[in-house]
């Protein structure tokens, strides 16, 4: 069904068969749930906190042996947040938790090169969505501390993470 005729059906609708819709909605599917949960009581601290916690149980986990540190952990959490629509401030910080946590992870650990490539990745997305959000200057000094450790660390890639950084900002 396009936008068009939903629209156009919804149109036709009274009020009270409008009202039942929704609330069958609300009960036969999770996401419509969740998304009036947000909606009516948003909580954006403790998703930010439960988002946080899971990754970091993903890199430094509590319960099993052996690290996944796989990248979608985060990537999954962050795309739920915008569809939400949590705050941008909120989504960079997951953001920024994700790549200190990937450092200090590799730290102790060592990873294969896919690791890398994926952490570069996460810090170009970071980057963009601080730049498209317009909260760069906020967060400029930790995206080029990131940067920064990133080359201390002596990754493979570090020179991709320096040059994005000076094309972000090139003063």
């Amino acid at each position: 069904m396009s936008k068009r005729a939903l629209k156009t059906y919804t149109d036709q609708l009274d009020k009270d068969a409008l009202r039942e819709q929704i609330h069958d909605l609300y009960e036969r599917f999770p996401e419509v749930k969740t998304y009036y949960d947000f909606i009516f009581n948003p909580k954006e601290d403790k998703l930010l906190s439960e988002a946080m916690g899971r990754i970091a149980e993903e890199y430094f986990p509590k319960r099993r042996r052996r690290a996944r540190a796989r990248r979608s952990v985060a990537h999954k959490y962050l795309k739920h947040f915008k569809k939400l629509g949590v705050d941008p401030s909120l989504q960079a910080d997951l953001m920024a938790f994700n790549l200190e946590t990937g450092l200090r992870y590799e730290k102790v650990k060592k990873c294969p090169e896919a690791f890398y490539k994926s952490m570069y990745r996460s810090f170009r997305e970071w980057g963009a969505h601080l730049v498209h959000h317009r909260i760069y200057g906020e967060y400029a000094g930790q995206y080029s501390e990131i940067a920064l450790a990133v080359e201390r660390a002596n990754w493979p890639n570090k020179e991709l993470f320096l040059d994005f950084v000076e094309q972000l900002d090139p003063s």
